[in-house]
């Protein structure tokens, strides 16, 4: 069996990694940190939680034990999709760098301008950043990437679904054709092929299986809802949720709450800290002081419930999760297999909650094909009053008090005068035949006569 003694590793870089617990490489590692040590490119396809980071990061550090970075010229550089990763291989590079002297720097938006400046401007030599704030350092002067040594791509996949392609792009066409790249990603579409195949030179392709099974540690539930109107299935959705948290009682400590877009993550949050449940949300569309907060607040313990989306939660290293709720099903079926894999880690006992709706059908049967099995189907909890029938049943009442309905009312109305009626007030006169105008003293004579 291969140990990471067996790596050629720096050996400071080495005893960082045996003090951090770890003594064997996992498969993405054993195979992507040999070539990367020889300065080939690598192209590594594997799933979050692999091992991924430390597959770049410790060759890196051993490839920069040798120079000294230049005042806003970084020697290395690694993009990541979200700030939550980003300050995760941040937290990894300090533990695997802590015997050496190299220098980093985090660029991610939330944060000031003024700080950043001041790290670039002393040199570093890992500059870790989301795509966006990296450019905007480079457009106003304050950086040049034409001494990046090593340029590593993390989460491509994700990065293509967060739009960040162009920039991707214009950062590679930045960066010196000499660099080395470390490209890794979890599935292999046919943009990000494109790119790899545009600005890789030979790389060294490292595929790791998708995982294809959850941890037998893990309880896997499933509720299937059928709402009783579609315009209520939001809210009868919600009832469940709070339904099925209530049913786990004491035996949920904390619990991540996944939906599929950050308008639902910040209605659901909203809805159970209504109802007077310890939840927040995290999502990109927050500011930085805040999503870290809530991470702080929920590794802390300090936090019950964590409201987020799928990128959000990208970079999360939280080993004591007792719970997962999938508000939504994912649409890509890898992602129910990385979202429950949150809970029942090192060993732990976790459990899986899901809800689907008959909209989700579809989505069900990709999860159930690729776990080659069917999710367990549990009945609603007691504490689940059946969606809206107590809402239909007020508005019943309300309109029972009000009389009927508003059509009826409307019907009850008395009907608009007639046009021929002359209204009250003399306002306006109906026609006269010439008649009438001759008996009352010419066109004028109704006035006078009132």
């Amino acid at each position: 069996m291969t140990k990471f003694s067996d790596l050629k590793l720096d050996p400071k870089v080495l005893q960082a990694v045996l003090e951090a617990g770890y003594e064997t490489p996992t498969p993405i590692q054993q195979g992507a940190i040999p070539p990367a040590l020889e300065g080939r490119d690598v192209l590594g396809i594997a799933q979050t939680g692999t091992g991924k980071t430390a597959s770049f990061t410790l060759p890196m550090i051993t490839l920069l034990g040798r120079g000294r970075a230049r005042a806003r010229m970084p020697r290395s550089l690694v993009l990541c999709p979200t700030r939550e990763l980003a300050a995760q291989v941040a937290e990894n590079f300090d533990t695997y760098a802590k015997h050496t002297r190299l220098t980093k720097a985090l660029l991610i938006g939330g944060v000031s301008f003024g700080e950043q400046d001041k790290l670039i401007d002393r040199g570093v030599d890992v500059l870790i950043a989301t795509p966006g704030r990296l450019l905007d350092h480079v457009e106003r002067g304050k950086l040049l990437l034409t001494g990046v040594q090593i340029m590593v791509v993390d989460e491509a996949d994700r990065m293509l679904d967060m739009g960040f392609i162009p920039d991707i792009e214009r950062i590679f066409q930045l960066t010196p054709f000499t660099r080395q790249t470390l490209f890794f990603s979890a599935t292999m579409a046919p943009e990000i092929e494109r790119i790899t195949n545009t600005f890789l030179h030979s790389p060294e392709r490292v595929e790791v299986a998708r995982q294809a099974s959850a941890s037998e540690t893990i309880t896997q539930r499933l509720i299937q809802l059928t709402p009783t109107r579609r315009d209520m299935a939001a809210k009868q959705k919600r009832d469940l949720l709070r339904a099925l948290i209530d049913a786990e009682g004491e035996g949920l400590t904390n619990a991540i709450v996944f939906c599929n877009r950050k308008t639902d993550v910040d209605i659901v949050a909203k809805s159970l800290a209504k109802y007077g449940y310890d939840a927040a949300p995290i999502h990109g569309d927050l500011d930085q002081s805040q999503r870290t907060r809530t991470l702080e607040s929920f590794r802390d313990g300090k936090l019950r419930l964590l409201i987020a989306s799928d990128v959000a939660a990208r970079g999360l290293d939280i080993p004591a999760v007792s719970h997962v709720f999938n508000y939504d099903l994912p649409s890509h079926a890898e992602d129910y297999v990385h979202r429950i894999g949150r809970t029942g880690r090192a060993g732990r006992l976790g459990t899986s909650i899901s809800i689907a709706v008959p909209s989700d059908d579809k989505y069900l049967a990709a999860i159930e094909q690729l776990l080659k099995s069917s999710l367990p189907r549990v009945e609603a909890p007691a504490g689940f009053a059946g969606g809206d029938a107590p809402a239909r049943d007020d508005r019943k009442a309300k309109r029972q008090r009000h009389g009927g309905s508003q059509g009826r009312i409307a019907r009850t109305r008395p009907s608009p005068p007639s046009r021929r009626t002359p209204p009250r007030g003399g306002s306006r006169s109906a026609p006269r035949t010439r008649r009438d105008r001759s008996r009352t003293g010419g066109p004028h004579g109704a006035q006078s006569a009132a």
